[in-house]
């Protein structure tokens, strides 16, 4: 099985930026079938930014699109989000997840997590 793990969070005011690294270790790894989501507290767990399973496309939820950049470097077995123009209301645990099929915007078509990464954006 892959093991995945973020790093890079932290604390931001808002305006600010942060890069998430996701590092993969494992027989196996397709960072084109990856995606992030995240999650803050007492609120349910959403899509953020992934690639499709072609690795060429890719899909973003509507309140980072612009603002969020995902990329990778298979070399390195690497998934990054870049995220530009932080607001408060994008403070939540972010997760890097592997997808073997499914819709690529939905949680449960995410078979593997990391142990996630806390962004918090102060006002």
């Amino acid at each position: 099985q892959v093991q995945l793990v973020e790093s890079g969070g932290g604390l931001v005011q808002a305006g600010g930026s942060l890069r998430l690294s996701c590092a993969a270790s494992g027989r196996t790894f397709s960072n084109y079938a990856m995606g992030w989501f995240r999650q803050a507290p007492g609120k349910e767990r959403t899509f953020v930014a992934a690639f499709g399973l072609s690795g060429a496309r890719t899909y973003y939820a509507d309140s980072v699109e612009g603002r969020f950049t995902i990329s990778r470097d298979n070399a390195k077995n690497s998934l990054y989000l870049q995220m530009n123009s932080l607001k408060p209301e994008d403070t939540a645990v972010y997760y890097c997840a592997i997808r073997s099929g499914g819709d690529v915007r939905t949680p449960g078509s995410y078979d593997n997590w990391g142990q996630g990464t806390q962004v918090t954006v102060s006002s």
